[in-house]
């Protein structure tokens, strides 16, 4: 890319949904001291919005404010687009914010913050989702109900999904066409995909790497928990919910559902873990991949686009920076991620949070339903910079320009694979990510290294998993 701001922004959406929510347990267990009166004259009368600046720029500031003006000329507005690295300098400033008492009304979170801040900061949409029902049913009906249930929590809903992003994976068709292998079938293995490195390992130079893949909790190690039957903490639902279930969806997409997804107890050391740990290992033994770097993967658009990089795990997100990476529709597609035990997979989703602190909770709440509407994010997501939370904004025509040839995959992962569930995001994420990017780059050192530092990690996590935030 030539232009470094794009550039940013871009590589900004790959990092969403996998750069952690440290500073966001700082702001949890600040919050005794921190939910006082506001600075007297700090407030204009404005309803202030705090996104991630260098995923919302100015023409999206614009197309957000502009619009709610139109629907409510009598509500002030005030987008903050807090320029920050990542989620978690993010929402360090947002801390920052809250204790010089500017807090924001209404924040913009992703999926590792939702239960954290459902838990200590936020405010349940409940009550205006009921008032509200016959306005809400049509985007009830256009959003997938995996895409409600992970932003619920103990059987209240606390934001309403504007985007998501499932780890799909990439192909270059380059490196496909060299290696002389088709695009795999929708039903590929575990051992198709092997095989596939394999072929264009053999076909590319030294400085080529057939699988690439970052440390992170979106799209590192955890699709593969998820593939072979497994993840890093037990999972369950949390009861409650049939108000909202009952009420938007009918029966067979509802089946099944609850009051949110509670992570619970550390099983590093499960059996299914440490198979998929030590085929990681086996994959960088035999030079298929690198051990999996930190970060949001920030030189990765670079090395897939120019064919130093055969396949790579990635959203919908991708289809619009390949393309501003300057990759033509047909250079490069997308397959679900292969099957192992289970085709399940995984992904984060994104909406907008209610502070506790606001004063204006009425008018925020008018925010979050313009900000879910389908002609606010036709409008915002253009680009392809994201996969929007409504089923019906996926077509032909919105990745014609883009690509990919099979675009389906993006919302097919949940439609067609409807045990597709959200990263396991804890009240305790910070820890809990940390811990795990920690002991992933040890475990993966070499295979004999597997399965004592799944043990270490097994030992911090229950630490972590135990600690109030």
């Amino acid at each position: 890319m030539t232009d470094s701001h794009l550039t940013r922004r871009t590589l900004l959406r790959y990092g969403a949904y996998g750069a952690g929510a440290a500073a966001l347990a700082g702001t949890a267990a600040s919050w005794d001291r921190l939910t006082g009166a506001d600075i007297p004259g700090r407030d204009d009368g404005s309803l202030v919005v705090a996104t991630l600046g260098p995923a919302y720029g100015p023409e999206a500031i614009r197309t957000l404010t502009e619009g709610f003006k139109k629907l409510h000329p009598d509500i002030k507005l005030r987008i903050n687009a807090v320029q920050a690295t990542d989620w978690s300098d993010f929402f360090a400033k947002i801390l920052t914010q809250i204790a010089a008492g500017t807090a924001p009304d209404l924040v913009y979170v992703a999926t590792e913050g939702v239960q954290l801040f459902a838990q200590r900061l936020g405010v349940a949409l409940d009550k205006w989702v009921k008032r509200d029902a016959a306005e809400l049913r049509e985007y009830f009906a256009d959003v997938h109900p995996s895409l409600v249930e992970s932003m619920m929590y103990e059987g209240s809903l606390y934001q309403l999904p504007v985007e998501f992003n499932a780890a799909d994976m990439y192909l270059n068709s380059q490196v496909l066409r060299r290696a002389g292998a088709g695009f795999p079938a929708a039903d590929w293995t575990r051992d198709d995909f092997t095989d596939l490195l394999r072929d264009m390992k053999k076909s590319s130079g030294s400085q080529f790497t057939p699988y690439f893949w970052t440390n992170r909790l979106w799209g590192g190690v955890v699709p593969w928990l998820f593939a072979n039957g497994t993840n890093l903490l037990a999972e369950s639902k949390a009861p409650g919910g049939a108000w909202l279930w009952d009420g938007f969806y009918p029966g067979a997409e509802r089946q099944g559902r609850g009051g949110g997804f509670r992570w619970t107890t550390p099983q590093a050391t499960d059996a299914r873990v440490e198979e998929s740990y030590d085929y990681l290992a086996s994959l960088i033994q035999e030079d298929l991949c690198t051990r999996p770097e930190g970060g949001n993967g920030q030189n990765l658009i670079g090395v897939f686009s120019t064919g130093r990089v055969g396949v790579t795990p990635a959203g919908g997100f991708w289809a619009g920076g390949l393309h501003l990476a300057g990759m033509q529709p047909g250079s490069f597609d997308v397959q679900y991620f292969p099957r192992w035990r289970t085709q399940r997979m995984q992904f984060g989703a994104a909406g907008y949070a209610l502070l506790r602190t606001s004063k204006r909770q009425d008018e925020a709440w008018e925010f979050i339903k313009f900000a879910a509407r389908r002609d606010t994010l036709m409008r915002l997501f253009e680009t392809n910079q994201t996969t929007p939370a409504r089923r019906s904004m996926l077509s032909a025509d919105r990745y014609r320009e883009t690509g990919p040839r099979h675009w389906q995959v993006f919302y097919d992962t949940l439609d067609k694979f409807p045990d597709t569930g959200p990263i396991p995001a804890p009240p305790q994420v910070a820890e809990v990510e940390q811990v795990l990017l920690k002991h992933t780059g040890t475990a993966l050192a070499s295979r004999r290294s597997v399965a004592p530092a799944l043990r270490r990690m097994q030992s911090d996590l229950e630490k972590a998993m135990e600690r109030d935030v």
